[in-house]
């Protein structure tokens, strides 16, 4: 019958004209036809760009740096994180009030000492909750972030969907690791700025005091901790390139997130083998604790200085890897 034939190559259409759909060759609008997607018809003229890419379309607009912060403040693994951050000083503020004041503090050593100090001044308690954090729970909530941002999307089976979108696979890699760095930053920002607030309101605005330096007065003493703060950062971006590397390879979160913080243990402890004599010096943990040399007087920057070059180096190595291996795998999930 007439009309009947539209999904043929060449079938007549309801009018009467011909109808091309997807064909080489478009016969025009003039007889009723109607031209969809033809390499040469009429109305399909123009439809793609460069590369056969859809008209309008670019790289750079898809996956917004925003609408991908916004989707990861959802999830409950960044609020219980950040909401830690935020706990932690509170815990620590409220054992201390605990503390019993007849305990002479023997035998408890240097911990003792710097819980003594802890109580002296807001300065001094944000530097405490620092020391207390930075050598495993910061490091897991770095791993967390970055970590499980690719590796979560495959086990969800969601990676091969965003990648259709289309969004291009190097640009996918960068927002997500973008992302994961803002909340890396944001929880070390969350916990100092909780711990600096929660420890002048109970203990003052007092000068900072440490055992490897003279009394600083409360505004060196604060750029003091500022630098303190930045030096994590960057120590940190090892862990931040180790975690997406594993994220990316693999596609279990848990195993990217926990190999990652047991290869950094395996490193401190490593680190602590006097036997490895100058080996020592290129594992990434190495210098993760020179940032005592910024509270010295005068300030130690020599360890700084090697331990910034050495953590950019590796996560360089890292973050370049997963953007390697990434760009050349076959996305199934």
């Amino acid at each position: 019958m007439a009309g009947s034939a539209a999904g043929s190559a060449s079938g007549r259409g309801p009018d009467g004209g011909s109808a091309s759909v997807g064909g080489a060759s478009g016969g025009g609008t003039a007889g009723g036809g109607v031209a969809v997607g033809g390499a040469s018809g009429g109305a399909g003229r123009g439809s793609f760009g460069p590369g056969g890419a859809a008209v309008g379309y670019r790289p750079g607009a898809t996956l917004p740096f925003g609408a991908e912060f916004r989707r990861q403040a959802s999830r409950r693994r960044t609020q219980l994180a950040l909401g830690f951050m935020v706990l932690l000083p509170l815990i620590i503020l409220v054992a201390f009030q605990f503390e019993s004041g007849d305990d002479d503090g023997s035998g408890r050593g240097e911990f003792s000492s710097l819980a003594d100090l802890a109580t002296s001044g807001g300065l001094n308690f944000t530097l405490f909750s620092i020391l207390v954090s930075a050598s495993f729970l910061l490091v897991v909530v770095v791993a967390l972030f970055c970590g499980d941002t690719v590796a979560s999307e495959a086990s969800w089976g969601s990676l091969r969907y965003l990648l259709a979108v289309p969004v291009p696979r190097a640009r996918l890699l960068t927002v997500k690791l973008l992302v994961a760095l803002a909340y890396s930053g944001l929880a070390l920002l969350l916990l100092a700025g909780t711990a600096l607030l929660a420890g002048t309101l109970r203990y003052g605005w007092s000068p900072l005091t440490s055992q490897v330096a003279a009394e600083l007065t409360p505004t060196e003493g604060l750029v003091r901790l500022l630098a303190v703060l930045g030096y994590l950062a960057v120590v940190l971006l090892v862990v931040a390139g180790l975690a997406f590397l594993l994220s990316v390879v693999t596609d279990a979160a848990l195993g990217a997130v926990g190999g990652a913080v047991l290869l950094w243990i395996l490193s401190s402890i490593l680190d602590q083998i006097t036997a490895l004599g100058a080996l020592r010096d290129f594992l990434p943990t190495h210098y993760s604790s020179a940032w005592l040399g910024l509270l010295s007087t005068p300030m130690q920057t020599d360890d700084v200085v090697r331990g910034a070059i050495s953590a950019i180096s590796y996560a360089t190595l890292f973050w370049g890897l997963a953007f390697w291996r990434f760009t050349r795998k076959d996305v199934t999930s």
